[in-house]
């Protein structure tokens, strides 16, 4: 079946910061939103890209080498191994786009991890 898909509308069934939920999939990855709120975690992906797409707000994606600040309508690749941490100001909901083996904490395992994803 084929079906458009209204961000703004899948947002508003999120109830919980950083749950990433599935919204679309294609050709091996995974189209996700989260909404985000604070820091959320040091950690890196050693085998997936990242791209972090920012819907409405502002996000601080904190790497080693210098912070990135994206604000509405801009998008960051964080390359895979580069080890990085959104921090969300103060609320901010992001477009995730990557491999379907991504995990949101990859290498740091936490209470934040999630390893059973949901569609919405």
């Amino acid at each position: 079946m084929l079906n458009k898909v209204n961000l703004l509308e899948k947002f508003g069934l999120i109830d919980k910061y950083e749950c990433p939920k599935i919204v679309g999939e294609l050709n091996g990855q995974y189209v996700k939103l989260s909404k985000l709120q604070g820091e959320f975690a040091w950690h890196k992906h050693d085998s997936e890209d990242e791209l972090f797409l920012v819907v409405k707000g502002r996000l601080r994606m904190k790497l080693r080498s210098g912070d990135i600040i994206l604000n509405e309508g801009e998008f960051f690749i964080v390359p895979c191994g580069v080890e990085h941490d959104p921090v969300a100001e103060p609320e901010c909901l992001v477009l995730l786009f990557e491999p379907k083996s991504t995990l949101n904490t990859g290498d740091a395992q936490s209470e934040k991890t999630v390893n059973d994803l949901d569609w919405i």
